[in-house]
C-alpha cells in the first residue's frame, strides 16, 4: 500500500513538473507540448470566385458556398466607422464586411508573462496593464476574424463586391439608434445591406434587401458567415485554457461545439476524395431555426437568421489556417422588378447570460461551464445574488466559500473525525509495519483489524472530499467562464480577479495554508512519503502563480476555513477516541 501511495505521489509530482515546463514554453512564445503547432500567420480571407462554376452549381440545384479566391479588381475601398455607447465598428465597403469591432466597456486581457510578474522583480515579468479595449472582429497579420454576407446562385454581390454607401450619421450621439446603408449591383441583382446599431445594445440588426434589376428571373440565396483563423487567443495557456472555435444551435440537435482542427481534417478528406470545391466543407445538416457563432473566452459573435426559415449549415476551410462557419438561406425566385428581404441579428459582445437569452434561445449555452453545467448554473445564480448585496466580486467569492463550507460541514466533520482517530493510532500502525515489514499480507490483515477495533473507516477522510469535488470543479468553471468577474477588483493589489495575482501573495498564502493542513493530518509512516506530502503544497502553489486570482482566493479562503474546522474537530473529538 505504501509503495502504491509513493508511486502516486511521484506521478503527481512528475506531472506537475511537466505542466510547469510546458507553461514556461508557452510564456516564452514556444509551442505547447500538448497541442499541434498551428501556423501563426493567416492569409486575408479568400472570396467567392465569379466563374462559370457558380452558375453551373446553381443550375444543378447546389448552392455554391462562398470562399473561392478572386481579385477584387480596381475598387476604391473605404472603411466606415460606426460608434455607439458600447461598441465601435469598422465596416469595409469592399464586401460590406464587419472587419473590426471594439467593445468600449471591456478592457483587453494583459500578457501574464513568466511567473505572472511575481513580486515585480523584473519589468519584463510584470503583467501587461491591458488598457486597450477588447477587440473581437479584426484583420491583421496574425489574426483574422470577420463577419461576412452576400448572395450565391449566380454572379451576384458577395463579400468581395464593391459597395457604395449612403450618407448618414456615424455616431449614435444622443439618439436611440444609427444606421448604415450600403448597396452593390452585379448580375442584374442589387443587394442592399442595412446595419442598425442601437444604444446600449451589442446586437446589430442586419437587413438584406435583394432586388432584381435585370431582365430575367433570378433565384439567389443569401449566405451569412463568420471567418476566423485557427490560432489560440492571446493569453490562452494550460492553466487558463478556454474554448475558441465555431459553435451552433439548432432546434433539432441543440448546442454543438466544433473545432478548427475538425474543419481542417474534413477539408483534407474532401480533397483526397476529389469533392467539388463548391460543396467542400458543407455541414451535413439543415435546420429551421437556431444560430451559429464563433465562441471565445468571455465573448462571442453570433449570427441569428430569422426563425422558421430553412437553412443549410456549412463549415469550410477558406484559406491557410482560415476557416468559416455559416448558413445559406433561400430567397424566392425574383421576376424582373421584384424584391425580397431578410432580417438577421449579429450579436458580438460579452457572454452575459441574460443578454444572450434575450437574443436567441440557446445562445446562453456558449457560456462554457464544462461538463458540470447542471451544478455550475445554480452556483453562479447564488453568486449573482450575493454580489447584488456586497457589490464586490472578491467578497462575493469569500462569502460563497463560507456558504459552501457550511453546507458541507457534516461531511467535513465526519472526515476530520476519521483523520483525528487515524492520527491517534499512528503509533500502533507504525508498530504493525515494523512487526510485519517482511509480510505485506499479514501487515494489511493486522491493519484492518486495528481499524475494526478502533472503529475507523480508512476512507473516512477521502470520501467527503470526493463527494464535494463536483461542486469545487463546477465553481472553478464558474469563476473561469464568467465575464462579470473579468476586470473586477477585490482589494489593494488585486485589480482583476480574472488575472493572476501580480505579486503572488495569494499563492504564497495558499502554500502556507496547505503546509498547516498537512501538519494537522496524520503523518505517513514512510519518511519519504512524509517529505513528499510536505513538498506538494509548494509544487501546487507554484502552479497557482498562473491561475486567475479569483480562483486562488477561493482556495485560500477554503483552506483557512478547513484549518479552523479541522483544528476544532481534532481538539473536540480526539480525547474521546482514546
Amino acid at each position: 500500500m505504501d509503495i502504491n501511495k509513493r508511486t502516486i505521489l511521484w506521478i503527481v509530482f512528475s506531472v506537475s513538473l511537466v505542466i510547469l515546463w510546458n507553461e514556461w514554453m508557452i510564456s516564452n512564445g514556444k509551442p505547447s507540448m500538448f497541442s499541434a503547432n498551428t501556423e501563426q500567420t493567416a492569409k486575408a480571407p479568400a472570396t467567392p470566385a465569379k466563374t462559370d462554376a457558380l452558375a453551373a452549381s446553381a443550375a444543378a440545384g447546389v448552392p455554391a458556398l462562398p470562399g473561392e479566391a478572386v481579385d477584387p479588381a480596381a475598387f476604391k475601398r473605404e472603411v466606415i466607422t460606426i460608434t455607439t455607447d458600447v461598441i465601435k465598428v469598422d465596416i469595409d465597403t469592399l464586401g460590406g464586411q464587419v472587419k473590426r469591432l471594439e467593445l468600449l466597456k471591456f478592457k483587453g486581457a494583459g500578457n501574464p508573462g513568466w511567473f505572472g510578474g511575481c513580486f515585480g522583480l523584473f519589468k519584463w515579468c510584470q503583467p501587461d496593464e491591458g488598457k486597450q479595449n477588447e477587440v473581437l472582429f479584426d484583420e491583421g497579420a496574425n489574426h483574422t476574424y470577420l463577419a461576412q454576407s452576400g448572395l450565391v446562385g449566380g454572379p451576384f454581390p458577395t463579400h468581395a463586391s464593391g459597395f457604395t454607401v449612403q450618407p448618414g450619421v456615424r455616431t449614435i450621439g444622443d439618439g436611440k439608434q444609427v444606421q448604415l446603408v450600403m448597396e452593390a449591383v452585379e448580375g442584374g441583382v442589387k443587394l442592399t445591406k442595412t446595419f442598425t446599431f442601437k444604444r446600449g445594445d451589442y446586437v446589430i440588426d442586419v437587413r438584406h434587401d435583394v432586388a432584381n434589376v435585370g431582365a430575367a428571373p433570378v433565384t439567389p440565396q443569401l449566405y451569412l458567415q463568420l471567418t476566423h483563423d485557427g490560432n489560440k487567443p492571446v493569453g490562452d495557456s494550460f492553466f487558463n485554457s478556454s474554448f475558441t472555435g465555431p459553435t451552433l444551435y439548432t432546434p433539432q440537435d441543440k448546442y454543438q461545439k466544433l473545432t478548427f482542427e475538425k474543419i481542417e481534417k474534413a477539408a483534407l478528406e474532401d480533397e483526397k476524395k476529389g469533392n467539388d470545391n463548391a460543396m467542400k466543407g458543407l455541414h451535413p445538416a439543415t435546420a429551421n431555426g437556431g444560430w451559429f457563432a464563433i465562441s471565445q473566452h468571455f465573448f462571442v459573435s453570433a449570427f441569428v437568421p430569422p426563425e422558421n426559415v430553412k437553412r443549410d449549415i456549412f463549415t469550410k476551410k477558406v484559406g491557410t489556417n482560415l476557416y468559416a462557419i455559416g448558413n445559406v438561406l433561400p430567397l424566392p425566385t425574383l421576376a424582373p422588378g421584384a424584391t425580397a428581404s431578410m432580417d438577421s441579428k449579429l450579436y458580438s459582445g460579452p457572454q452575459i447570460a441574460h443578454l444572450l437569452e434575450s437574443v436567441s434561445p440557446g445562445l446562453e449555452l456558449v457560456k462554457d461551464y464544462g461538463w458540470l453545467t447542471i451544478i455550475a448554473k445554480p452556483i453562479f445564480w447564488v453568486m449573482e445574488h450575493i454580489h447584488s448585496v456586497l457589490g464586490n466580486w472578491g467578497w462575493t467569492i469569500i462569502a460563497f466559500t463560507i456558504l459552501i463550507k457550511l453546507a458541507f460541514f457534516p461531511l467535513s466533520a465526519a472526515g476530520y473525525r476519521s483523520m483525528a482517530k487515524m492520527k491517534l493510532v499512528t503509533p500502533k500502525m507504525q508498530a504493525i509495519r515494523e512487526r510485519y515489514k517482511g509480510d505485506p499480507q499479514k501487515m494489511n490483515q493486522a491493519t484492518m483489524e486495528l481499524y475494526k477495533t478502533e472503529k475507523i473507516n480508512p476512507l473516512g477522510g477521502c470520501l467527503p472530499i470526493l463527494i464535494q469535488m463536483p461542486v469545487f470543479i463546477a465553481l472553478y468553471w464558474v469563476l473561469n467562464a464568467s465575464v462579470e468577474i473579468r476586470g473586477a477588483p477585490w482589494i489593494g493589489w488585486i485589480t482583476d480577479l480574472a488575472q493572476h495575482d501580480p505579486w503572488c501573495i495569494l499563492p504564497v498564502l495558499y502554500a502556507i495554508s496547505m503546509y498547516i493542513t498537512t501538519k494537522l493530518n496524520p503523518a505517513p509512516a514512510d519518511p519519504m512519503q512524509a517529505k513528499m506530502m510536505l513538498f506538494m503544497p509548494l509544487a501546487f502553489s507554484v502552479m497557482f502563480f498562473f491561475f486567475p486570482s479569483g480562483l486562488v482566493l477561493y482556495w485560500v479562503v477554503n483552506n483557512v476555513l478547513s484549518i479552523g474546522q479541522q483544528w476544532v474537530i481534532t481538539k473536540k473529538y480526539a480525547p474521546s477516541t482514546v
